[in-house]
């Protein structure tokens, strides 16, 4: 964590010094991002901790845990492909996950099919994409999560 905050304020300085109005403009313009995300992120936060603290650690364990096997993995990949939790909550999110004994590669399948398939989002792509090439897409998302998590298995 100290070398990303050393990083950013190194980074911060040379912004400053190439061209100052930029930086503050950028600066600015990042506060306000973050001031409009921040209802949408304390909320999903919320949600999150209320079923972290709802579902007590060894119903988890049990459900996605290392003695679940087969079943928990897709538990976890079903559960993925109909969360919209966006990234910056599921990252964090998979650390507890880890924390409470789900093992990498279960985690690994939940966050990838969480990020690359989309069932609730499924029709807003078939209307840009088309049906063939939005269910083509998910199909393969969905089976590539598999692979993620074999691999993610096999070197952790």
């Amino acid at each position: 964590m100290f070398t990303l905050i050393f990083t950013t304020i190194i980074c911060l300085a040379l912004s400053l010094a190439v061209d100052r109005e930029k930086t503050y403009v950028g600066c600015r313009r990042g506060v306000m991002m973050f001031i409009k995300l921040l209802p949408s992120l304390l909320i999903v936060l919320a949600l999150v901790s209320i079923f972290l603290y709802l579902v007590p650690e060894r119903s988890l364990t049990a459900l996605l845990g290392a003695n679940s096997g087969f079943a928990g993995v897709v538990t976890a990949a079903l559960a993925g492909t109909v969360a919209l939790i966006p990234g910056f909550i599921a990252y964090p999110l998979a650390g507890i996950f880890i924390g409470r004994g789900v093992p990498p590669a279960t985690v690994a399948v939940f966050i990838t099919t969480l990020m690359m398939v989309g069932v609730m989002t499924l029709p807003i792509e078939i209307g840009y994409f088309g049906k063939k090439a939005a269910v083509m897409r998910n199909v393969l998302s969905f089976a590539g999560a598999f692979i993620i998590g074999v691999m993610m298995g096999i070197f952790l």
